[in-house]
């Protein structure tokens, strides 16, 4: 992910880039932001759906065991 900071020319939020030491702020446009939030919720939506398969097999091994 892009490193994220306050332009100090406008204030805005902006992603930095440095090259040959000279630090650039390109600001950070809302089509952008909105890609990188779909995108965190579908890694989340999947993260969600591992954990709930594995809550049920934890569940399933221990009601075996008990048995």
């Amino acid at each position: 992910m892009s490193q994220v900071a306050i332009c100090p020319t406008c204030g805005a939020k902006s992603k930095i880039k440095e090259k040959n030491g000279n630090i650039s702020y390109q600001a950070v446009q809302d089509d952008e932001v909105f890609k990188k939030v779909g995108q965190l919720k579908k890694a989340m939506e999947k993260f969600k759906e591992k954990a709930e398969k594995l809550e049920k097999e934890l569940e399933r091994l221990k009601s075996e065991k008990q048995s």
